[in-house]
């Protein structure tokens, strides 16, 4: 497995303490707490990723 890299946090989290990051795969995406860097991060593959993508824009989620 590769290191993740690139690692980003949505714009719109700038004024909150209830953020994640999301990192860059080869062939997916790692995720992690802002807060707690250190504690690692969850991976997934580029299909579960887009799947997980598609279901919060379509409010899979409420």
């Amino acid at each position: 497995m590769t290191t993740p890299h690139s690692w980003r946090k949505s714009t719109r989290s700038t004024n909150t303490d209830n953020c994640v990051e999301v990192g860059r795969l080869t062939d997916g995406a790692a995720i992690r707490d802002t807060k707690n860097r250190n504690a690692g991060h969850l991976t997934t593959t580029r299909t579960q990723w887009t799947a997980f993508i598609t279901a919060l824009k379509t409010d899979r989620f409420e």
